[in-house]
Formats: structure tokens, C-alpha cells, sequence
């Protein structure tokens, strides 16, 4: 079986560059084939990336606070695309303040994302959930 190909990256004018490094060796050593497109990278980027890597997920990452702003409207643009079946992720610190979390992952998955993570989050959490999810597109 092949393995889940996955694209991601830091997106907008984010410049964090080591989180994008640990989370593309975290995923190449579960198994993933890893597209990384580094830091600022804009939604044009990933979803090229995407179509040129027949990736099953999008994974963004964001630090730097401005997530709702840069990610308006990714999944409108990639269902566009043919990326309806793509997954999207997203995670890190998404919004500029104390936002209850609960609230940050509403307004992303109101946006269209199919999971959003918080700094904090397990790594294998996310690889089991992510294979999860991947598998069950294919069976949808």
C-alpha cells in the first residue's frame, strides 16, 4: 500500500520555521509521504502542492496569530480545485489572544477545516486520527 501523502506548511507571511521542521520529520518517520513547502506559503501553494502530489490532506500550520485571516476561504478554493477529498488540518497558535479554543476550532471548522489543533496537541494523536481520516474518504 502506498503511503498517505500528505502537503504542508506554514501559511501567510508566518515565518516559524521549526515547528514546520518537527512535524515534517514526526510524519516522514510515521510512515507519510511528506510534501513540505516551508514557511510562508499562500493558499495557491498548498493547494498547487496538492494537486501535484495527489495529497490526501493539507496540513496547515500558523504561529504567528493571523490563521482566520490566511486560511478564509481554503476549502472553497480547493473544492474548486477537485480537492473536495482532501483533507484539511490546521493548528498552532490561530488567533491572536485568549480565545477559548472551543471557539478557535468552531470558527475553523466553520470555514470548512475537518480538524483543528491547538499548540498543545499530541503529535500521535494526530497521525492516528489522520490515517483515520484518510481511510475513511477512500471507503466514503
Amino acid at each position: 500500500m502506498d503511503a498517505p501523502r500528505i502537503v504542508l506548511g506554514v501559511i501567510g507571511a508566518d515565518c516559524h520555521s521549526v515547528g514546520n521542521k518537527i512535524l515534517d520529520a514526526y510524519f516522514t518517520e510515521a510512515g507519510f509521504h511528506v510534501v513540505n513547502l516551508g514557511v510562508m506559503v499562500s493558499q495557491d501553494e498548498f493547494l498547487d502542492a496538492a494537486v501535484e502530489s495527489n495529497a490526501d490532506a493539507i496540513l496547515v500550520s500558523s504561529l504567528y496569530g493571523h490563521g482566520l485571516i490566511d486560511c478564509e476561504g481554503l476549502r472553497q478554493k480547493a473544492d474548486e480545485r477537485g480537492l473536495d477529498r482532501v483533507l484539511l488540518y490546521v493548528g498552532g497558535n490561530l488567533v491572536v489572544g485568549k480565545t477559548p479554543f472551543e471557539e478557535v476550532e468552531r470558527k475553523f471548522k466553520a470555514m470548512g477545516f475537518d480538524r483543528v489543533f491547538s499548540p498543545q496537541v499530541d503529535l500521535a494523536d494526530v497521525v492516528v486520527m489522520l490515517r483515520q481520516d484518510i481511510a475513511g474518504r477512500k471507503q466514503a
